[in-house]
């Protein structure tokens, strides 16, 4: 039995009608529903591969129309060249963007070499031509991640829009892919890497005409970095945490209710018990990060003011 994922097997049976002609530039490929339904598979591994596909440059979403085949036009610059030409061989970009598809679906612990390789039909020991191992693969999707939508060359006018423009951004690449969050973990060791250095000089850029120092610029620039980080980490666990479970958050807190309920009960906690009361709470990591985001360029707004006076 095969130990590729079933996502990929699918994946791979579309990708061979494309190569194949079976499916032309502007077919609709099959939907999530049509390949549960052909392929006996659940809609998360219908939809995981379909988005395989998309990140390959193969298939592209049409509103109104659904997924069809791409042409090369349509798959944009830096897409793979065009199923069976001469430049579709296993270069390092090819193996990046696989890599990048494997993680997304399946986490940044459960990639190696040996499955990129059996993904693109090579030996492990053949991906050691273009890559010097998994830390300098990780290291070159991350890049790849940060060169995937570049940020506008000319800023906007508003400092505050400017900050909250970039910090968007990389919020928005750590939602796409989930396992950012662990590949740039380090600040104290940051990549050298182009592209993600491209964003560090445009957030520094952002900052060059506040009336802060570099130096407090670049605190602002980690400050914003690190906030975006922690909330991505607590995304990226919990995608692992539903992977290692089979439980959503939802189900996780149903199951632990009676646990809650007792500790509740014990009356030491009446400001954590009041959150259920007429206001309510639900955890939101995308209004923390929106909470967040405001409360440190309202920080940052009382700092310029004070160099103004």
């Amino acid at each position: 039995m095969s130990s590729q994922p079933p996502y990929l097997r699918v994946a791979a049976g579309i990708r061979g009608r494309i190569e194949s002609g079976e499916l032309s530039p502007g077919d609709r490929v099959p939907s999530t529903r049509a390949i549960v339904r052909e392929c006996g598979v659940a809609m998360a591994t219908a939809t995981k591969a379909l988005a395989a596909l998309r990140q390959e440059g193969l298939v592209r979403a049409v509103a109104g129309v659904g997924t069809v085949v791409a042409t090369p036009s349509a798959a944009g610059p830096g897409a793979p060249p065009a199923p069976g030409s001469a430049a579709q061989g296993p270069t390092r970009d090819r193996i990046v963007r696989t890599a990048v598809v494997f993680a997304d679906a399946e986490g940044l612990a459960a990639l190696s070499m040996r499955r990129v390789g059996a993904e693109l039909g090579l030996s492990t020991m053949a991906l050691y031509r273009y890559v010097q191992g998994k830390g300098d693969l990780v290291q070159l999707m991350a890049d790849a991640v940060y060169g995937e939508r570049p940020l506008p060359a000319v800023q906007p006018a508003d400092w505050r829009a400017r900050f909250e423009l970039g910090t968007r951004w990389l919020w928005e690449a750590h939602r796409r892919h989930a396992w950012m969050a662990r590949a740039v973990a380090s600040l104290t060791r940051p990549m050298p890497a182009p592209n993600a250095m491209a964003y560090t000089e445009w957030m520094l850029r952002a900052g060059a005409d506040t009336g802060l120092s570099k130096r407090q610029v670049m605190h602002l620039h980690l400050t914003l970095f690190g906030h975006v980080q922690g909330l991505a980490t607590a995304t990226e666990l919990e995608g692992q945490a539903v992977q290692d479970t089979g439980l959503s958050s939802e189900a996780w807190m149903a199951r632990n209710e009676t646990q809650f309920a007792a500790l509740a009960a014990t009356g030491a906690y009446p400001h954590l018990n009041s959150l259920g009361g007429s206001e309510g709470f639900e955890l939101d990591l995308g209004q923390v990060f929106d909470f967040g985001l405001s409360r440190i360029l309202d920080g940052t707004a009382v700092l310029m003011s004070k160099h103004s006076v």
